[in-house]
């Protein structure tokens, strides 16, 4: 049986099925969607239009250097040759690093598939250029690796959160200024990157049989006296 029709042959009108509120819904969050981009967007055209030749070079070296997350397994290597806490820090977080990397190539980017910028519309400066990767945009898998790294091994090692942390900053930021990222791709590869960090967490803090976690390995301190 067909659906009751008006005169210009549509089925609009108090016949027609209730699709409820939620078109209105789909509605209201495409046109928020759709300002977020804006605001990405112009974000970006800002970053790209600021000339800043004193920092061009060196966030172009800190991208190059962040690739397969090479100042991660750098900084890991230090710490592993560095006492029992700071290994447990680094093999932490380095598993952090893989989960974040899975999830952002894996996952994220095969999901979302958004285009890289145009970074030649934008006019962003040769002098900051770097390879245009082939991968989808979004989310940041540089942000996301080196964010799960820094925060990792933040809460293993305190010593380390605050300058981990900036120099995870500064690989986003330069993602940005080099031209191959949205800001939005660097604030959802954070979070997957903090995600990723409290997943290797409890991993690693789990109970494992014949195994003891970096939790209960760690040393514990007696109590002081009355």
């Amino acid at each position: 049986m067909t659906e009751p029709t008006n005169a210009d042959g549509d089925t609009s009108g108090p016949l027609a099925p209730d699709t409820g509120p939620a078109r209105p819904r789909r509605r209201a969050l495409t046109a928020v969607l759709g300002d977020l981009r804006a605001v990405d967007g112009a974000l970006y055209a800002a970053v790209a239009a600021t000339s800043t030749p004193t920092l061009d070079r060196t966030l172009r070296r800190l991208s190059h250097a962040a690739d397969h997350s090479k100042v991660s397994l750098a900084i890991a290597a230090v710490l592993a040759l560095s006492g029992a806490r700071p290994r447990r820090a680094a093999l932490v977080g380095m598993g952090a690093v893989a989960v974040a990397s899975a999830s952002a190539n894996v996952l994220g980017k095969r999901l979302v598939r958004r285009a890289r910028p145009d970074r030649e519309a934008a006019r962003v400066t040769v002098d900051r250029h770097v390879p245009m990767p082939a991968s989808a945009s979004f989310p940041s898998g540089h942000t996301a690796s080196a964010v799960a790294f820094a925060t990792a091994v933040g809460v293993v090692l305190p010593a380390a959160a605050v300058p981990l942390g900036a120099l995870a900053s500064a690989v986003g930021y330069a993602r940005v200024h080099v031209g191959v990222h949205y800001p939005g791709d660097v604030a959802a590869g954070a979070v997957l990157g903090i995600a990723s960090a409290a997943a290797a967490l409890a991993a690693a803090a789990a109970p494992v049989p014949g195994v003891r976690s970096f939790r209960s390995a760690a040393p514990v301190s007696s109590p002081a006296p009355g």
